[in-house]
């Protein structure tokens, strides 16, 4: 390019940026989870038909990882943005634990709906003592929440008195089984829902430009509207993975699209800038805290409607599931940035990994080195590509 096309006005810079843009867009990333889940899908599809198991793409197996990463998915998206703000939460398993006994114990004398209710009160009041101990006292977030993972573990076995409750009453039996398990044809709705997504995606790449989160939407919008045709049309979702995916539209639609998002990133990102522009980080963190146990109490009282019984160590562990998904999905430990469409896609590529295991007939030694390595490789990757960017 001569200097006199430069001063007669050219500008090749846009066409520069928009080649970086492309490029950053499908970085490994921006979309490392997601080109892992593809090919984990076909790597499995490949081996379920090359051994002769049971077909890995059927509408039945596809129906069961939603189901089985429900609980972790909707732990996980809360988990997200508690990570954006720059804490953590390591009671997630226990306040849920806590939050199942507490409707299992209750509703025999109370009714499912109330006991609910309570369990949920009491996850949110969990959620509220964390973020008051980390905020007010100052104490790390790490270690607070490792305290109340034991404290509240702890209050499990003495409600408890360490021995498995259930549910008698027939009535709130039914009740559980119809907040949990009832099943809906979501073919034509989910249809629907994913050209609207394409075609809102769409739009916002003609009006903002190309950016990680328009192509998702692009992309996430064509393969929800190919679901439901590849299955003929015949697609029956349990009540958790709509409650499931609820939570992922609200939660990623607050995110990217409102003020109260940019300003969870802000928190996260820079806490003492977005304090200087009038942002109420004290809040924010704690508000955090409460959602983040309040999507665990949720999730505790979906596990128990699922069992119609609980035990003392139910859910033992989650926690580093919960974690692990989020930082699959890429979200920072230190705040500022984290996707929940992309935690939720890595909940289901451990979910896939264990179904595909399981069809596989591998042993449970062999699932725990395997995605124990995908996770550390995820976050090796997640990390070299920030200090490249950097």
């Amino acid at each position: 390019m001569t200097v006199d096309s430069v001063k007669a006005g050219s500008k090749p810079a846009p066409s520069l940026a928009k080649r970086t843009s492309w490029a950053r867009v499908f970085s490994l990333r921006e979309m490392g989870v997601f080109y892992a889940l593809i090919a984990l899908v076909v790597i499995l599809s490949v081996l379920t038909a090359a051994t002769g198991r049971p077909n890995y793409l059927s509408v039945v197996n596809f129906t069961n990882v939603l189901y089985q990463s429900s609980l972790v998915g909707i732990m996980a998206m809360a988990m997200t943005v508690i990570l954006i703000t720059g804490n953590f939460d390591l009671s997630v398993a226990s306040v849920a634990a806590l939050s199942g006994a507490l409707m299992i114990g209750t509703a025999d004398m109370i009714g499912f709906w109330p006991a609910a209710a309570l369990a949920m009160a009491v996850a949110m009041g969990c959620g509220l003592l964390n973020g008051l101990v980390v905020q007010v006292i100052g104490i790390n977030a790490f270690i607070v929440t490792l305290g109340t993972l034991t404290a509240i573990r702890g209050i499990v076995l003495i409600y408890t008195d360490g021995r498995s409750l259930a549910v008698r009453d027939p009535d709130v039996i039914m009740a559980m089984k119809a907040f949990e398990a009832s099943r809906h044809d979501m073919a034509i709705p989910i249809l629907v829902i994913g050209a609207g997504l394409a075609l809102f995606g769409l739009w916002r790449i003609a009006t903002k430009g190309m950016a990680p989160n328009t192509l998702g939407m692009l992309l996430g919008g064509v393969a929800l509207a190919l679901v439901p045709v590849l299955s003929g049309f015949t697609l029956s979702l349990p009540n958790l993975v709509l409650y499931m995916a609820a939570c992922a539209l609200i939660l990623w639609g607050v995110l990217n699209f409102t003020i109260l998002g940019r300003r969870i990133y802000a928190v996260g990102g820079n806490p003492e800038a977005a304090r200087l522009i009038g942002i109420n980080v004290f809040r924010y963190k704690i508000a955090a805290f409460v959602l983040c146990s309040a999507a665990a109490g949720f999730a505790g009282v979906l596990f128990a409607s699922r069992l119609r019984s609980i035990n003392p160590t139910a859910l033992q562990g989650t926690e580093l599931t919960v974690i692990a998904s989020a930082i699959l999905g890429g979200t920072a430990l230190f705040g500022g940035s984290g996707s929940v469409i992309k935690t939720l896609a890595g909940a289901l590529l451990l979910y896939s990994l264990t179904n595909g295991f399981n069809i596989l007939n591998l042993g449970a030694n062999y699932q725990g080195l395997i995605e124990g390595l995908v996770v550390v490789t995820a976050a090796a990757i997640y990390t070299i590509g920030a200090k490249k960017k950097h």
